[in-house]
């Protein structure tokens, strides 16, 4: 029995082209991520999603 996970797309574009193009730039993003300059936005990135994280939270809390 396939228990993979049911994809959803709603784009009109069929799925087998969808896939083909992730499989393409995969390797690119992979790189990038690897990258001394991947890795410091993504730690930017990371910064500022707890920076956002905790204004919510105080903004809840008032």
């Amino acid at each position: 029995m396939d228990r993979r996970k049911k994809l959803i797309n709603n784009s009109g574009i069929p799925q087998h082209e969808i896939e083909y193009i992730a499989r393409c730039i995969l390797p690119d993003i992979l790189a990038y991520y690897d990258s001394e300059e991947g890795q410091r936005e993504f730690r930017e990135w990371l910064t500022q999603r707890e920076t956002e994280q905790t204004e919510r939270k105080v903004g809840k809390s008032k």
